[in-house]
């Protein structure tokens, strides 16, 4: 509303509502701020000789930039391509819907298209047909979810018991990152104790320079990556000095060691760094989809990511979000779909940006939901934090859904936060690093965030995070020093996480591990959904979990007889 003065009170109070501090953009295609259907997107051709592609969404193979010739060597298969091609978009839009048509042939369909082709197939989809086909098409059956483990003050102590208390409340992954680069070892240790802590099989990341979080991945003290970024148009990824091919490479130098990795991107990257060439956000990203495919990356992390101000501000915007992890879903790719970085002051919005991929299922709801309050974020905020599990956790009630968390009692999770912060400052002493004192322990167990922590030597610990590196400090000492210290269980957890190096099942598309170390996955737990009755269903078990609540008021509660 962008007068001050009003004649209707009505209008007045509507212009202080939390929804009008948000930022909102009319549709300018010449410099890509358009969600989908920019006048400027390509029209969907394919021309094949030889088995090879010589021209592509109207262009032909001598004016390809590096993004269209690695997606046309590597991304689309030739094989099928006449055939998926010669199909209307609106054909494959209701296979995509369609429980009958079954979600190999979908797939086999989607290999063969091209940018401009998938674009416009997403393009005849409204938001309840986008998340109809996400519940068909995504690699795994069943859903799971992922965090954040940061604080403003980089305290391990703290990310140790945030991590254990988000493990029991069911994530299967963490990620953590640094406010200074050099606290990286410390986080990364932290993180890893605290989530073994809490349960054994979590799967944990540290988001730095990517050589820096493949050396630490290499010494074990991180499972997985997925900061490899990669962009829509050409002069971004000049700009940020890598290609296709360099991305490409990295990705085998994870997979090669062991470590799970996916690639991230996400609508509005372009339009931000000022490249978008005047393409739709849906269109640029559906390339970056296709690389991810082309590198041969298990998986991506998209659905906007840190510019979901953008998409956010644009008129369709949150529907191509969720539009874009269909996308990937259609290209076989695991998903972890987002809802991580805040982008509104209304709650009405946040809920609503989160529920396409809560109630359609995606392999991981969201991909930095803040298990820490929100000032405590350093990837910017969640859309999500700890302060929402409880609305969360009814949501998941009230339409009975798996969101991948489960209820916990209070005694529980201060249980997990305090061994958690005892068994880092176990490894802390060990190791000979700057010693956790018993007052932050206890502090760090009851704690709500880091402006309770009492403060840390910050130049000592720097120096002894920088010493981890030199000394060469890897899991295995991070496992003696448990073990002899009473935690063998911690350390028997970590121990198994190396050993899932060695066999490499968590390589496997949308992998992750349970507390016995069995792998879930998309070989070996693949989604199956054709209508009702198939797919993926809670199990009792499950359900009576979801529902019981703490706030949940029980018949034993009442005196039958007295008449409480």
């Amino acid at each position: 509303m962008k007068t001050s003065t009003f004649k209707s009170k009505r209008f007045k109070v509507l212009a202080e509502r939390p929804v009008n501090q948000d930022g909102f953009a009319a549709e300018w295609p010449e410099v890509g701020l358009i969600a989908t259907n920019s006048p400027n997107d390509p029209k969907p051709s394919i021309k094949i000789e030889n088995g090879k592609i010589i021209e592509m969404d109207g262009k032909p193979r001598k004016d390809f930039d590096m993004i269209d010739q690695f997606i046309a060597d590597y991304a689309i298969d030739v094989d099928v391509a006449q055939e998926a091609m010669a199909k209307d978009s609106v054909e494959i839009a209701k296979m995509l819907v369609d429980i009958n048509v079954p979600r190999s042939e979908v797939i086999r369909i989607t290999q063969g298209l091209t940018p401009a082709k998938i674009t416009e197939v997403i393009n005849h989809m409204n938001i309840v047909e986008i998340m109809m086909a996400m519940q068909k098409v995504r690699a795994r059956k069943k859903p799971r979810n992922q965090c954040h483990t940061t604080n403003l003050r980089d305290n391990p102590v703290l990310i140790a018991a945030d991590a254990a208390e988000a493990a029991v409340r069911g994530f299967d992954e963490q990620e953590t990152t640094v406010g200074i680069t050099r606290y990286a070892p410390f986080n990364a240790i932290a993180l890893l104790v605290g989530a073994q802590a809490g349960r054994g099989g979590i799967l944990t990341q540290c988001s730095v320079e990517e050589a820096f979080e493949l050396n630490i991945g290499m010494r074990g003290l991180t499972s997985y990556a997925e900061t490899i970024s990669v962009y829509g148009t050409e002069r971004v990824f000049v700009d940020g000095d890598d290609t296709p091919w360099s991305k490409a490479f990295l990705a085998s130098a994870y997979a090669s060691r062991g470590i799970k990795m996916r690639f991230t991107s996400g609508t509005g990257a372009e339009v931000q760094m000022g490249f978008a060439e005047g393409k739709s956000m849906l269109y640029l990203e559906v390339r970056c989809i296709m690389l991810a495919k082309g590198a041969g990356s298990q998986g991506l992390q998209n659905g906007s990511i840190s510019c979901i101000g953008i998409p956010g501000a644009v008129p369709s915007g949150i529907r191509i979000v969720a539009g874009e992890n269909l996308v990937a879903m259609m290209l076989d790719l695991e998903v972890a779909s987002g809802n991580d970085q805040t982008f509104s002051h209304s709650d009405i919005r946040r809920t609503a940006r989160l529920l396409p991929q809560m109630l359609s299922g995606t392999d991981l709801i969201t991909s930095g939901y803040s298990a820490m309050p929100n000032y405590d974020d350093m990837f910017a905020g969640s859309n999500v934090d700890i302060d929402d599990v409880d609305d969360y956790l009814i949501l998941q009630r009230d339409l009975m859904v798996d969101g991948g968390l489960r209820p916990v009692s209070e005694e529980e999770v201060l249980a997990a936060r305090n061994k958690g912060a005892r068994a880092l400052q176990a490894v802390f002493e060990k190791l000979g690093l700057p010693a956790i004192t018993d007052e932050e322990v206890e502090i760090a167990t009851i704690a709500h965030g880091s402006k309770d922590m009492p403060a840390r030597q910050v130049n000592e610990d720097l120096k002894a995070a920088t010493e981890i590196m030199e000394k060469g400090i890897t899991s295995i000492d991070v496992i003696k020093a448990l073990a002899e210290s009473g935690f063998e269980d911690i350390a028997e957890n970590i121990l198994n996480m190396l050993k899932q190096r060695i066999a490499g099942d968590y390589l496997q598309t949308s992998a992750v591990l349970d507390k016995n170390f069995d792998i879930d996955s998309a070989v070996n737990n693949p989604n199956d959904y054709q209508g009702p009755g198939s797919g993926y269903r809670l199990s009792q078990e499950r359900w009576n979990e979801i529902k019981d609540i703490p706030q949940a008021l029980k018949p034993e509660d009442f005196d039958t007889e007295g008449g409480k």
